[in-house]
């Protein structure tokens, strides 16, 4: 039972997305679930996820639709800034704000 536990601890480690994957997708979505998407994902068919799909969060659920959908691809068209993107390094971010503060009292 302990090697067991181990070897499924050790894929946790390993890909911790592994549990993240839509296994099922909506062919449709109500336009009032998509005006309160605060972001979205786009799952690949590659890797650990057999499935392609956008994943939608709203009020901290998740939905996963199809990206073949025509209103969803208008919407992420109109909606790219809500991709989540890595941050970048605080300090250039400190310095930019810094600048553009003196930037303006000039």
């Amino acid at each position: 039972v302990s090697m067991l536990f181990l070897t499924v601890l050790l894929f946790l480690a390993l890909f911790p997305g592994a549990f993240n994957c839509c296994t099922r997708i909506s062919d449709e979505i109500p336009t009032g679930i998509l005006r309160r998407v605060e972001r979205f994902e786009i799952q690949k068919a590659d890797g650990l996820c057999h499935l392609e799909a956008v994943i939608l969060y709203v009020e901290g659920k998740k939905f996963c639709v199809s990206p073949w959908i025509r209103k969803v691809k208008t919407w992420m068209k109109k909606n790219k800034h809500k991709i989540p993107r890595k941050k970048s390094h605080g300090r250039k971010q400190r310095r930019t704000k810094i600048i553009k503060k003196k930037q303006k009292r000039q």
